[in-house]
Protein backbone atom coordinates (compact mmCIF):
# COMPACT_ATOMS: atom_id res chain seq x y z
CA UNK A 1 0.00 0.00 0.00
CA UNK A 2 1.37 3.39 -1.00
CA UNK A 3 1.86 6.10 1.59
CA UNK A 4 -0.95 8.30 0.25
CA UNK A 5 -3.31 5.31 0.21
CA UNK A 6 -2.39 4.43 3.79
CA UNK A 7 -2.93 8.02 4.87
CA UNK A 8 -6.32 8.14 3.16
CA UNK A 9 -7.31 4.88 4.80
CA UNK A 10 -6.31 6.17 8.24
CA UNK A 11 -8.30 9.37 7.72
CA UNK A 12 -11.35 7.39 6.63
CA UNK A 13 -10.99 5.10 9.64
CA UNK A 14 -10.73 8.06 11.95
CA UNK A 15 -13.83 9.65 10.48
CA UNK A 16 -15.75 6.38 10.75
CA UNK A 17 -14.72 5.90 14.37
CA UNK A 18 -15.60 9.52 15.14
CA UNK A 19 -19.06 9.04 13.65
CA UNK A 20 -19.51 5.77 15.50
CA UNK A 21 -18.68 7.37 18.85
CA UNK A 22 -20.29 10.79 18.28
CA UNK A 23 -22.57 11.78 21.11
CA UNK A 24 -25.64 13.95 21.35
CA UNK A 25 -24.76 16.31 24.17
CA UNK A 26 -27.50 17.61 26.45
CA UNK A 27 -26.74 20.05 29.29
CA UNK A 28 -28.20 20.39 32.77
CA UNK A 29 -27.59 22.96 35.48
CA UNK A 30 -29.25 22.30 38.84
CA UNK A 31 -28.65 22.42 42.58
CA UNK A 32 -26.87 19.11 43.19
CA UNK A 33 -25.70 20.73 46.42
CA UNK A 34 -27.64 23.19 48.53
CA UNK A 35 -31.26 23.29 49.72
CA UNK A 36 -32.86 21.26 46.89
CA UNK A 37 -30.11 18.67 46.41
CA UNK A 38 -32.25 15.68 47.40
CA UNK A 39 -34.93 16.41 44.81
CA UNK A 40 -32.41 17.29 42.09
CA UNK A 41 -30.55 14.01 42.53
CA UNK A 42 -33.78 12.02 42.32
CA UNK A 43 -35.12 13.82 39.26
CA UNK A 44 -31.78 13.37 37.50
CA UNK A 45 -31.69 9.71 38.47
CA UNK A 46 -35.11 9.29 36.86
CA UNK A 47 -33.93 10.94 33.64
CA UNK A 48 -30.82 8.77 33.49
CA UNK A 49 -32.96 5.70 34.02
CA UNK A 50 -34.58 6.28 30.63
CA UNK A 51 -31.53 7.73 28.85
CA UNK A 52 -29.41 4.72 29.88
CA UNK A 53 -32.08 2.38 28.52
CA UNK A 54 -32.12 4.26 25.21
CA UNK A 55 -28.33 4.26 24.98
CA UNK A 56 -28.21 0.53 25.73
CA UNK A 57 -30.25 0.03 22.54
CA UNK A 58 -27.96 2.17 20.40
CA UNK A 59 -29.09 5.67 21.31
CA UNK A 60 -30.87 7.85 18.77
CA UNK A 61 -29.96 7.34 15.10
CA UNK A 62 -26.96 5.37 16.30
CA UNK A 63 -25.71 8.13 18.59
CA UNK A 64 -25.70 7.85 22.40
CA UNK A 65 -27.07 10.72 24.46
CA UNK A 66 -24.62 12.24 26.91
CA UNK A 67 -26.07 14.23 29.82
CA UNK A 68 -23.61 16.87 31.04
CA UNK A 69 -24.68 18.01 34.52
CA UNK A 70 -23.25 20.99 36.41
CA UNK A 71 -23.99 22.02 40.00
CA UNK A 72 -25.29 25.57 40.47
CA UNK A 73 -25.86 25.24 44.24
CA UNK A 74 -29.41 26.51 43.60
CA UNK A 75 -28.09 29.99 42.79
CA UNK A 76 -29.59 31.76 39.73
CA UNK A 77 -26.39 33.57 38.81
CA UNK A 78 -24.45 30.32 38.83
CA UNK A 79 -27.15 28.65 36.75
CA UNK A 80 -26.56 31.26 34.04
CA UNK A 81 -22.79 30.74 34.25
CA UNK A 82 -23.21 26.99 33.95
CA UNK A 83 -25.54 27.37 30.99
CA UNK A 84 -22.87 29.40 29.17
CA UNK A 85 -20.28 26.69 29.83
CA UNK A 86 -22.62 23.97 28.55
CA UNK A 87 -23.44 25.97 25.43
CA UNK A 88 -19.71 26.36 24.74
CA UNK A 89 -19.40 22.57 25.02
CA UNK A 90 -21.83 22.18 22.13
CA UNK A 91 -24.98 20.90 23.83
CA UNK A 92 -28.00 20.55 21.54
CA UNK A 93 -30.39 21.44 24.37
CA UNK A 94 -30.58 22.36 28.05
CA UNK A 95 -32.58 19.99 30.22
CA UNK A 96 -34.12 19.71 33.70
CA UNK A 97 -33.00 23.05 35.09
CA UNK A 98 -34.25 23.44 38.65
CA UNK A 99 -35.92 26.55 40.04
CA UNK A 100 -37.93 29.48 38.69
CA UNK A 101 -35.40 32.35 38.97
CA UNK A 102 -32.71 29.91 37.80
CA UNK A 103 -34.59 29.01 34.63
CA UNK A 104 -35.45 32.66 34.04
CA UNK A 105 -31.75 33.55 34.35
CA UNK A 106 -30.89 31.45 31.31
CA UNK A 107 -33.75 32.59 29.04
CA UNK A 108 -31.63 35.29 27.33
CA UNK A 109 -29.07 32.61 26.45
CA UNK A 110 -31.73 30.43 24.85
CA UNK A 111 -32.74 33.24 22.53
CA UNK A 112 -29.16 34.24 21.77
CA UNK A 113 -27.99 30.74 20.89
CA UNK A 114 -31.30 29.38 19.52
CA UNK A 115 -31.20 26.62 22.12
CA UNK A 116 -34.18 24.57 23.41
CA UNK A 117 -34.76 24.09 27.14
CA UNK A 118 -36.68 20.86 27.72
CA UNK A 119 -38.46 19.91 30.94
CA UNK A 120 -37.48 22.73 33.31
CA UNK A 121 -38.28 21.48 36.81
CA UNK A 122 -40.50 24.40 37.67
CA UNK A 123 -44.16 25.12 37.13
CA UNK A 124 -43.70 28.86 36.77
CA UNK A 125 -46.38 30.48 34.63
CA UNK A 126 -43.69 32.80 33.25
CA UNK A 127 -42.30 29.82 31.34
CA UNK A 128 -45.74 29.05 29.88
CA UNK A 129 -47.21 32.46 29.04
CA UNK A 130 -46.32 34.19 26.86
CA UNK A 131 -45.01 31.18 24.93
CA UNK A 132 -41.23 31.17 24.75
CA UNK A 133 -40.23 29.57 21.43
CA UNK A 134 -37.29 27.79 23.10
CA UNK A 135 -38.89 26.51 26.34
CA UNK A 136 -40.71 23.15 26.34
CA UNK A 137 -42.50 22.45 29.62
CA UNK A 138 -43.38 18.89 30.61
CA UNK A 139 -45.21 19.41 33.91
CA UNK A 140 -48.23 21.38 35.09
CA UNK A 141 -47.99 24.91 36.49
CA UNK A 142 -47.56 25.81 40.15
CA UNK A 143 -50.64 28.00 39.91
CA UNK A 144 -52.78 25.01 39.00
CA UNK A 145 -51.30 22.99 41.89
CA UNK A 146 -51.76 25.73 44.49
CA UNK A 147 -55.30 26.53 43.36
CA UNK A 148 -56.32 22.89 43.59
CA UNK A 149 -54.73 22.45 47.02
CA UNK A 150 -56.56 25.45 48.52
CA UNK A 151 -59.86 24.29 47.05
CA UNK A 152 -59.30 20.85 48.60
CA UNK A 153 -58.63 22.33 52.04
CA UNK A 154 -61.75 24.50 51.80
CA UNK A 155 -63.83 21.55 50.64
CA UNK A 156 -62.99 19.57 53.79
CA UNK A 157 -64.15 22.43 56.00
CA UNK A 158 -60.98 24.38 56.78
CA UNK A 159 -61.74 28.05 57.32
CA UNK A 160 -58.37 29.32 58.57
CA UNK A 161 -55.66 28.71 55.98
CA UNK A 162 -52.33 30.53 56.05
CA UNK A 163 -49.77 31.03 53.28
CA UNK A 164 -46.03 31.16 53.86
CA UNK A 165 -44.18 31.85 50.65
CA UNK A 166 -40.61 32.42 49.55
CA UNK A 167 -40.12 36.00 48.35
CA UNK A 168 -39.01 35.29 44.79
CA UNK A 169 -40.65 34.73 41.36
CA UNK A 170 -41.54 31.14 42.23
CA UNK A 171 -43.28 32.15 45.45
CA UNK A 172 -45.14 35.03 43.82
CA UNK A 173 -46.26 32.82 40.93
CA UNK A 174 -47.58 29.98 43.09
CA UNK A 175 -49.31 32.46 45.43
CA UNK A 176 -51.38 33.73 42.49
CA UNK A 177 -52.80 30.22 42.09
CA UNK A 178 -53.43 29.88 45.82
CA UNK A 179 -55.27 33.20 45.96
CA UNK A 180 -57.37 32.13 42.99
CA UNK A 181 -58.30 29.00 44.96
CA UNK A 182 -59.33 31.17 47.91
CA UNK A 183 -61.50 33.32 45.65
CA UNK A 184 -63.27 30.29 44.20
CA UNK A 185 -63.88 29.01 47.74
CA UNK A 186 -65.14 32.45 48.83
CA UNK A 187 -62.41 32.68 51.47
CA UNK A 188 -59.27 34.69 52.21
CA UNK A 189 -56.02 33.56 53.82
CA UNK A 190 -55.96 34.10 57.57
CA UNK A 191 -52.29 35.05 57.17
CA UNK A 192 -49.97 35.61 54.20
CA UNK A 193 -46.26 35.94 55.00
CA UNK A 194 -43.07 35.99 52.90
CA UNK A 195 -39.50 34.94 53.74
CA UNK A 196 -36.14 35.71 52.15
CA UNK A 197 -34.94 32.99 49.76
CA UNK A 198 -31.23 33.56 50.37
CA UNK A 199 -31.49 33.78 54.17
CA UNK A 200 -34.68 32.07 55.35
CA UNK A 201 -35.72 33.33 58.79
CA UNK A 202 -39.00 32.17 60.33
CA UNK A 203 -38.49 33.60 63.81
CA UNK A 204 -41.02 36.40 63.22
CA UNK A 205 -43.38 34.42 61.00
CA UNK A 206 -43.96 31.36 63.21
CA UNK A 207 -45.48 33.30 66.17
CA UNK A 208 -47.91 34.96 63.75
CA UNK A 209 -49.02 31.58 62.41
CA UNK A 210 -49.58 30.29 65.93
CA UNK A 211 -51.50 33.43 66.90
CA UNK A 212 -53.70 33.13 63.80
CA UNK A 213 -54.78 29.64 64.92
CA UNK A 214 -54.37 28.47 61.33
CA UNK A 215 -55.89 25.08 60.64
CA UNK A 216 -53.68 24.60 57.59
CA UNK A 217 -50.50 26.19 56.25
CA UNK A 218 -49.60 26.21 52.59
CA UNK A 219 -45.81 26.36 52.50
CA UNK A 220 -44.56 27.65 49.15
CA UNK A 221 -40.82 27.13 49.18
CA UNK A 222 -38.08 24.64 48.45
CA UNK A 223 -36.29 21.85 50.25
CA UNK A 224 -34.33 22.75 53.36
CA UNK A 225 -36.11 26.08 53.91
CA UNK A 226 -39.50 24.37 54.11
CA UNK A 227 -38.09 21.68 56.41
CA UNK A 228 -36.69 24.36 58.72
CA UNK A 229 -39.97 26.27 58.74
CA UNK A 230 -41.99 23.14 59.49
CA UNK A 231 -39.67 22.22 62.36
CA UNK A 232 -40.10 25.66 63.89
CA UNK A 233 -43.88 25.56 63.47
CA UNK A 234 -44.12 22.22 65.24
CA UNK A 235 -41.72 23.31 67.98
CA UNK A 236 -43.92 26.37 68.56
CA UNK A 237 -46.93 24.11 69.04
CA UNK A 238 -48.74 24.55 65.72
CA UNK A 239 -50.63 21.40 64.70
CA UNK A 240 -51.84 22.92 61.42
CA UNK A 241 -52.20 20.71 58.38
CA UNK A 242 -49.13 21.27 56.21
CA UNK A 243 -49.37 21.56 52.43
CA UNK A 244 -46.55 22.08 49.92
CA UNK A 245 -46.10 21.85 46.17
CA UNK A 246 -44.61 19.26 43.82
CA UNK A 247 -41.15 20.82 43.82
CA UNK A 248 -40.85 19.04 47.19
CA UNK A 249 -42.25 15.71 45.96
CA UNK A 250 -39.12 13.69 46.64
CA UNK A 251 -38.22 10.89 49.01
CA UNK A 252 -35.29 12.99 50.20
CA UNK A 253 -37.60 15.83 51.25
CA UNK A 254 -39.80 13.45 53.24
CA UNK A 255 -36.77 11.98 55.00
CA UNK A 256 -35.59 15.47 55.88
CA UNK A 257 -38.90 16.18 57.63
CA UNK A 258 -38.30 13.15 59.88
CA UNK A 259 -41.03 12.91 62.55
CA UNK A 260 -42.93 15.82 61.02
CA UNK A 261 -43.44 14.14 57.64
CA UNK A 262 -46.54 12.12 58.46
CA UNK A 263 -49.76 13.77 57.29
CA UNK A 264 -48.05 16.39 55.11
CA UNK A 265 -49.93 17.01 51.86
CA UNK A 266 -47.73 17.29 48.77
CA UNK A 267 -49.21 18.07 45.37
CA UNK A 268 -48.14 15.86 42.47
CA UNK A 269 -47.92 16.45 38.72
CA UNK A 270 -47.53 12.85 37.57
CA UNK A 271 -49.46 9.62 38.19
CA UNK A 272 -49.07 7.72 41.45
CA UNK A 273 -45.56 6.33 41.44
CA UNK A 274 -46.67 2.93 42.76
CA UNK A 275 -49.61 2.51 40.37
CA UNK A 276 -48.23 -0.02 37.90
CA UNK A 277 -51.45 0.28 35.90
CA UNK A 278 -50.05 3.54 34.55
CA UNK A 279 -47.76 2.59 31.62
CA UNK A 280 -45.15 5.26 32.36
CA UNK A 281 -44.93 4.13 35.99
CA UNK A 282 -44.64 0.46 34.98
CA UNK A 283 -41.87 1.25 32.51
CA UNK A 284 -39.91 3.31 35.03
CA UNK A 285 -40.48 0.73 37.76
CA UNK A 286 -39.20 -2.16 35.62
CA UNK A 287 -36.07 -0.25 34.60
CA UNK A 288 -35.41 0.79 38.22
CA UNK A 289 -35.74 -2.80 39.45
CA UNK A 290 -33.40 -4.01 36.70
CA UNK A 291 -30.78 -1.49 37.88
CA UNK A 292 -31.32 -2.35 41.54
CA UNK A 293 -32.67 1.09 42.42
CA UNK A 294 -35.79 -0.04 44.25
CA UNK A 295 -38.91 2.14 44.17
CA UNK A 296 -39.55 5.05 41.86
CA UNK A 297 -40.22 8.39 43.58
CA UNK A 298 -42.39 11.24 42.22
CA UNK A 299 -39.24 13.25 41.48
CA UNK A 300 -37.74 10.33 39.56
CA UNK A 301 -40.94 10.05 37.55
CA UNK A 302 -40.72 13.73 36.55
CA UNK A 303 -37.17 13.22 35.29
CA UNK A 304 -38.19 10.04 33.49
CA UNK A 305 -41.06 11.81 31.69
CA UNK A 306 -38.84 14.74 30.69
CA UNK A 307 -36.27 12.31 29.27
CA UNK A 308 -38.98 10.60 27.21
CA UNK A 309 -39.97 13.96 25.71
CA UNK A 310 -36.31 14.79 24.99
CA UNK A 311 -35.72 11.46 23.25
CA UNK A 312 -38.94 11.73 21.23
CA UNK A 313 -37.83 15.15 20.00
CA UNK A 314 -34.39 13.83 19.04
CA UNK A 315 -35.90 10.86 17.22
CA UNK A 316 -38.19 13.15 15.24
CA UNK A 317 -35.26 15.40 14.39
CA UNK A 318 -33.39 12.37 13.06
CA UNK A 319 -30.23 13.35 11.22
CA UNK A 320 -31.06 17.02 11.81
CA UNK A 321 -30.30 16.81 15.54
CA UNK A 322 -29.26 20.46 15.63
CA UNK A 323 -30.68 23.00 18.04
CA UNK A 324 -33.10 24.42 15.46
CA UNK A 325 -33.85 20.93 14.13
CA UNK A 326 -34.80 19.79 17.62
CA UNK A 327 -37.05 22.84 18.02
CA UNK A 328 -38.89 22.03 14.80
CA UNK A 329 -39.25 18.39 15.84
CA UNK A 330 -40.70 19.28 19.23
CA UNK A 331 -43.18 21.71 17.70
CA UNK A 332 -44.45 18.84 15.54
CA UNK A 333 -45.43 16.69 18.53
CA UNK A 334 -49.19 16.25 18.69
CA UNK A 335 -50.77 13.97 21.31
CA UNK A 336 -47.64 11.88 21.68
CA UNK A 337 -48.15 9.07 24.20
CA UNK A 338 -45.27 8.88 26.69
CA UNK A 339 -46.89 6.12 28.72
CA UNK A 340 -50.55 6.85 29.34
CA UNK A 341 -49.93 10.61 29.22
CA UNK A 342 -50.24 12.63 26.04
CA UNK A 343 -47.85 15.47 25.31
CA UNK A 344 -48.51 18.05 22.62
CA UNK A 345 -46.57 21.11 21.48
CA UNK A 346 -47.05 23.66 18.75
CA UNK A 347 -45.47 27.05 18.03
CA UNK A 348 -48.30 28.62 20.05
CA UNK A 349 -48.40 26.17 23.00
CA UNK A 350 -45.46 24.78 24.97
CA UNK A 351 -47.36 23.69 28.10
CA UNK A 352 -46.92 19.92 27.73
CA UNK A 353 -48.93 18.32 30.54
CA UNK A 354 -51.61 19.72 32.88
CA UNK A 355 -51.93 16.69 35.20
CA UNK A 356 -52.25 17.58 38.91
CA UNK A 357 -53.46 15.83 42.06
CA UNK A 358 -52.70 15.61 45.79
CA UNK A 359 -50.87 13.06 47.94
CA UNK A 360 -50.30 12.69 51.67
CA UNK A 361 -47.27 11.27 53.47
CA UNK A 362 -48.20 8.14 55.40
CA UNK A 363 -46.78 6.74 58.62
CA UNK A 364 -44.28 4.73 56.59
CA UNK A 365 -42.86 7.88 54.98
CA UNK A 366 -44.34 7.07 51.58
CA UNK A 367 -46.69 9.18 49.47
CA UNK A 368 -50.29 7.95 49.40
CA UNK A 369 -53.13 9.08 47.15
Amino acid sequence: MKAWQLWGWLIALGLWQGAATAQIKVGQTAGFTGPVAAGVKEITEGAKLYLDAVNAKGGVAGQPIELLSLDDNFKPERAAENAKKLIDQGVVALFLTRGTPHSQAILPLLAEHKLPLIGPSTGAMALHQPVNPWVYNVRATYQREAERAVQHLASIGMQKIAIIQVDDPFGADAAIGALKGFKIAAQAPVLHEKYNRSKPDFSAIVPKVVASQAQAVMFIGSGDAVVDGVNQLRTAGSRAQLVTLSNNASTGFVKSLKDHARGTIVSQVFPYERSLAAPIVKEAHDLAVAKGLGEVSPAMLEGFAAAKVLVEGLRRAGKDASRSGLQRALDSMNRVDIGGLEVSYSPSDHTGLVYSELSIVGADGRFKR
